[in-house]
């Protein structure tokens, strides 16, 4: 799994504002009733994002990622993947998360997606720049949906698998690179055992195929997962990473 109970998401950088945050049911089209979590900022500002977690599903950790966009002003909603296969209960340890994610389809997947940015984009949300993010299985599910007509403004993916196939990935990240839609920033670990930097520069040579603004980052000496406070090996790239997904948030969400 990429993140266990007592990781700790890296504060973002400047002062912290006020924010709140909710658990939330929300139902997709076809009846399935799904987690959510909406972090919402005191001031909001014009950009919003939506959080696709690890294989664990919606645990702490995204709950807290989520805060810690709102605390910057990006309004955030972190979704659950489980809703058809292990209802409502808990994704906290020690939940039995990978029959879950092989039962994972492409049409439950998206019809989740559908939803959350629907709910996202109620009253003041419909104005704002819409953002997807996500961590290891999280982040293929960006880039994949990152081929979508979703009306997006970026999207970003942390350390995301690139070859692997199950799903809702019916083909591996690096085969739709060149159909990526949207503004695309790529993160990730130059020492991730299960992701050659061989296959991220692949990856970044199909994107330049799609011809949208692409930036990829390769940490060096960074392991999968670094983006966790616990690691104070990391603390730099943990920091830079921040930089990197604000600065590209700003860069794409109008102002005013």
């Amino acid at each position: 799994m990429c993140y266990d109970d007592n990781a700790i998401p890296p504060a973002p950088p400047g002062s912290a504002g006020a924010a709140q945050g909710e658990d939330l049911v929300l139902m997709a089209e076809d009846g399935n009733r799904f987690y959510a979590y909406l972090a919402f900022p005191e001031h909001p500002s014009n950009a919003q994002i939506l959080i696709y977690p690890d294989v664990r599903g919606l645990h702490k950790f995204y709950k807290e990622l989520a805060l810690r966009f709102a605390e910057v002003g990006v309004t955030a909603l972190a979704i659950d993947y489980f809703g058809r296969t292990a209802g409502l209960s808990s994704r906290d340890e020690p939940f039995d998360y990978m029959p879950h994610v092989q039962e994972m389809t492409k049409a439950g997947f998206f019809a989740d997606v559908e939803a959350a940015l629907a709910y996202l984009r109620e009253g003041e949300g419909a104005k704002r720049a819409t953002f997807v993010t996500g961590f290891c299985i999280g982040g293929a599910l960006t880039f994949v949906t990152g081929t979508r007509d979703l009306g997006l403004a970026g999207v970003i993916g942390f350390y995301a698998g690139l070859s692997r196939k199950f799903g809702p990935i019916e083909r591996s990240v690096l085969e739709i690179g060149a159909e990526e839609r949207y503004p695309l920033l790529g993160l990730f670990g130059g020492a991730d055992q299960g992701i050659p930097v061989e296959q991220v520069h692949q990856f970044e040579e199909e994107v330049k195929r799609a011809g949208v603004e692409h930036k990829i980052i390769v940490y060096p000496g960074a392991t999968h997962s670094f983006f966790d406070r616990r690691y104070e090996e990391f603390a730099d790239a943990s920091a830079d990473a921040w930089k990197q997904v604000l600065s590209f948030i700003a860069a794409h969400t109008p102002q005013g």
